[in-house]
């Protein structure tokens, strides 16, 4: 889909529609399932594309722990053009997991001219302004993650308290880089998770990046924390 130009970039969606039942994935899937790959490669007179991920679902099943959409999701992407006085094509290459009992493998190939005035504006915007909003640590507010703290357990483990209006089922969602990964207990009473490194390298970094998404399903936050080479909070 096609939203127009935004000062110096054009807005542009991806849009996966599921029949009842199904499922696809987020950025990153959790214990099983095929994150989207997007190749770009085709496109004309752009210089940089830039995917944004509305924050997913907790799903559990037999298999463990994934991170979903479900029903429909839209993701918007920002591009920048080569040139902004001159036309904008897109031409996308897609492969990701479509699963219901068990997972299948999709593939798309899509081109679209980006529009100067397109009647899907508002549906991309809608999904624009559900993005994770980045913020610090403790930053005010009625959703916001607290405090990020090692606790004792079987397994390297970070105890992670948040903030999020009563009532609400919050979800939080860990992610670090290649060949880290993370696994995230329900929220507690306490209104803390229990993050769990299930894997990483033997020589880590001294400084490793570790993001953390809260959602509540109608407000989403992104938190930036740094992690040593232990996995522990610096």
């Amino acid at each position: 889909m096609s939203g127009g130009p935004q000062e110096q970039v054009w807005l542009a969606g991806v849009e996966i529609i599921l029949d009842s039942g199904f499922k696809t994935y987020w950025r990153t899937p959790g214990d099983s399932g095929l994150p989207p790959r997007f190749d770009w490669s085709g496109s004309t007179n752009v210089a940089t594309v830039e995917v944004k991920w509305p924050a997913p679902s907790r799903h559990d099943d037999a298999t463990g722990v994934s991170y979903i959409y479900h029903d429909a999701v839209i993701l918007p992407v920002v591009v920048t053009p080569v040139d902004r006085t001159k036309p904008v094509t897109l031409e996308l290459s897609i492969d990701y997991g479509v699963c219901k009992d068990i997972c299948i493998p999709a593939h798309a190939d899509l081109v679209r001219s980006l529009d100067q005035d397109s009647v899907q504006r508002a549906a991309l915007q809608k999904a624009i302004d559900h993005q994770p909003r980045p913020q610090p640590l403790d930053a005010p507010g009625e959703i916001s993650i607290l405090s990020v703290e090692p606790v004792a357990a079987d397994k390297p483990s970070l105890k992670v308290r948040v903030r999020a209006p009563a009532g609400s089922a919050p979800d939080l969602f860990a992610e670090g880089p290649n060949n880290w990964y993370f696994s995230t207990s329900t929220i507690d009473a306490e209104g803390a998770f229990i993050v769990s490194i299930e894997e990483k390298p033997k020589e880590a970094a001294d400084v490793v990046p570790l993001r953390l998404t809260l959602s509540t399903g109608e407000q989403a936050v992104e938190t930036d924390v740094k992690l040593d080479g232990n996995g522990t909070p610096r």
